[in-house]
């Protein structure tokens, strides 16, 4: 059956995490003897003074003085977050730089001569900040510097929300999925804020659906046990003129065991793939003509036990439904049909399957495992569902505002040119769906 595009009464849990103001970070160390993390400008002090010269005789010829710049300068009012902090040393090397906000201390880096740090993120907005920048010149004296400023207070501001719920398992399909409370035209400095870090390497793209939903979508499906956390840098920056992001996003889960289903609407079965085996060659029922369960693959949404589902002609309690679109498709227990599966479409558009079947595919699935149809005469409809499967990896990679691959692994994520990339998108559906599967076949 299909349920009249509502959401099942039973539902999987959509927890989002949405870090405040950020968390004390230890500074970090980016050359030998430099503790870098933030400043503004200020008047140099260097220890030590050069000795007067004695009475009756001139002044030596002046050298030239070490200074350190601070950008802001202090005393800088409504200093626009996005725009970060640098500290600059000339005649020196940079030893320290610390900036903080009330006791959170700001990450940087230093460039490879030691002279400029920058901060890594965005600046938190409406707050006052301190820095102390510390530098040696060439004849070992040491220069100080101390500044402070204050950020702007954004007239309008933006949030973001992320689909996985902390330390849950999903399926192998399932995509980072951020979705944001007003349209973003800074999208390649949203994606430059986003850090990805993964127990076991991938290579996946960011995916922008329109303005307020920004999916990240790994090549091929994810490898299973793959511990997954998400770092949004978010906080400071302009999402588009004049709205700002005031929190940071984060967020931890982790990729469940493979299970992975492909259903034949012209063979009337059902492969199922559990942990990378074929696990069962089940017979189904799917659409009659004109309500066609249609192509595409698409992943796990929710699911229920029991699920009424209410339609032209039809109000039951269904049980062992699982959801895969929004209009209403779920694999589920259908035992009045039991007679026609392997045989004849006879369903309003839902996966009908035998009712031990349903039990067995309910009892393990999770959000976020694939589900792709085959044999339709209908393609699937974009949105329906989470449908970002239903790119190549081609397609995939234009959706970036940077038009980047990423790399992510144990350390973090990188950007990289596309044609760095050394995998290769999976074309067998038990390892990753096929490309574009959804369109009609010729």
């Amino acid at each position: 059956m299909r349920h009249g595009g509502t959401a099942c009464s039973s539902r999987w849990t959509r927890v989002a995490r949405r870090g405040g103001a950020p968390a004390t970070l230890a500074a970090v160390t980016a050359a030998a003897g430099l503790l870098v993390a933030a400043c503004s400008s200020g008047s140099p002090t260097a220890s030590g003074g050069a000795a007067s010269a004695p009475a009756g005789q001139a002044s030596p010829a002046a050298t030239p003085t070490s200074q350190l710049t601070i950008t802001p300068g202090n005393g800088q009012r409504h200093v626009n977050p996005a725009k970060g902090v640098t500290v600059t040393a000339h005649g020196s090397k940079l030893s320290r730089v610390t900036v903080t906000a009330g006791h959170a201390t700001m990450r940087g880096t230093v460039n490879q001569a030691g002279t400029t740090w920058r901060s890594a993120w965005a600046l938190q907005p409406a707050r006052h900040y301190t820095i102390h920048a510390t530098a040696v010149d060439p004849a070992g004296k040491t220069i100080t510097t101390a500044s402070s400023f204050s950020t702007l207070t954004p007239a309008a501001t933006d949030t973001a929300m992320i689909f996985e719920g902390y330390k849950q398992s999903y399926g192998v399909g399932i995509p980072i999925r951020l979705t944001f409370s007003s349209p973003v035209t800074n999208k390649a400095a949203v994606e430059r804020s986003l850090q990805v870090r993964t127990s076991t390497p991938v290579t996946g793209a960011w995916y922008w659906d329109g303005d307020q939903t920004l999916y990240f979508r790994p090549m091929n499906y994810w490898k299973p046990g793959t511990t997954v956390s998400f770092s949004g840098h978010l906080a400071g920056l302009e999402a588009s003129r004049g709205v700002y992001f005031t929190a940071n996003l984060t967020q931890t889960f982790r990729i469940g065991p493979s299970l992975i289903v492909v259903a034949s609407t012209k063979t009337h079965y059902l492969n199922v793939y559990y942990q990378g085996k074929l696990w069962g060659h089940w017979p189904i029922s799917t659409g009659r003509p004109g309500l066609d369960t249609v192509d595409g693959t698409y992943i796990t949404l929710e699911k229920g036990n029991p699920v009424r589902m209410v339609g032209n002609g039809y109000n039951e309690l269904v049980n062992d439904a699982v959801r895969f679109t929004y209009s209403g498709d779920y694999l589920h227990s259908a035992p009045w049909s039991v007679g026609e599966q392997g045989v004849v479409n006879v369903s309003h558009g839902c996966v009908n399957l035998s009712p031990e079947h349903a039990a067995m595919y309910y009892a393990r699935a999770v959000p976020g495992d694939p589900v792709t149809v085959i044999g339709s005469p209908h393609q699937g409809q974009w949105d329906d569902g989470f449908t970002v499967w239903f790119k190549t990896w081609k397609a995939l990679l234009k959706g970036s505002a940077l038009g980047m691959a990423v790399q992510a692994g144990p350390s973090g994520s990188t950007f990289v040119s596309p044609s760095s990339v050394t995998g290769t998108p999976e074309t067998s559906r038990l390892h990753g769906a096929k490309p574009q599967n959804y369109l009609p076949q010729s």
